[in-house]
């Protein structure tokens, strides 16, 4: 059984999760901890849930989304993964990383680059990999078909879809890969956006206005 814990951090309001199960075997996926206290609350539930934190990913790498990396990595000391389109976008979020008031952030490296359609493993549990870019060049998606959950990140939202006016980003490229990729998924699995609540898949199918069955675009 996969287990998930959502968080709420920064003042972009992103979810970080962390996804566990029976063996206490734990992956981080976008830490988006910069605050002490952000730091103390995602340390706190890991220490108490007596957890051992075996990797972290990034869906994509906008700056939200990989905050905590580098306190993650020096608190566990375990590799971050992500997509290799996703390298050259995480190497410039120290350059504009200031502009947003984030003067403290510390640059990471990739140590492992993760594939679609192949599977990633914590603890006994596998979940599947899909690729769905539009939002950001390389950005990833979760999905555990036996508790019909998914990690989305930015790509699709409760009645909205990730912005696309970012560099590496792509309108008609993201609308593909949801129809693609995501709205293939069972529409009873459950979505675990990067930003607001969670939803389903077959209400987004239904009431998306981006991608809906009635969507205006």
């Amino acid at each position: 059984m996969l287990y998930l814990k959502t968080f709420t951090f920064n003042p972009f309001q992103e979810n970080t999760y962390i996804a566990y199960d029976e063996t206490k075997k734990a992956v981080i996926f976008d830490p988006g901890c910069y605050e002490k206290q952000e730091r103390d609350q995602l340390t706190f539930f890991i220490h108490q849930e007596q957890l051992e934190v075996v990797a972290l990913i990034n869906t994509h790498c906008h700056i939200d989304h990989v905050l905590g990396n580098a306190f993650i990595k020096h608190t566990y000391q375990v590799p971050l993964w992500i997509h290799s389109k996703e390298i050259p976008v995480l190497k410039s979020v120290s350059a504009y990383a200031p502009s947003y008031g984030f003067q403290a952030y510390q640059e990471t490296e990739a140590d492992e680059l993760l594939d679609s359609h192949t599977r990633f493993k914590i603890g006994t549990e596998s979940l599947e990999i899909r690729f769905v870019p539009g939002h950001a060049p390389g950005h990833l998606v979760f999905y555990h078909a036996p508790s019909g959950i998914c990690i989305v990140g930015d790509t699709l939202f409760q009645g909205s879809i990730g912005r696309t006016d970012l560099p590496g980003g792509d309108h008609q490229t993201l609308l593909a890969a949801i129809r693609e990729e995501l709205f293939t998924l069972p529409d009873d699995t459950k979505v675990y956006p990067g930003h607001g609540p969670a939803t389903t898949i077959g209400i987004e199918k239904i009431h998306n206005p981006f991608v809906g069955k009635n969507a205006r675009f």
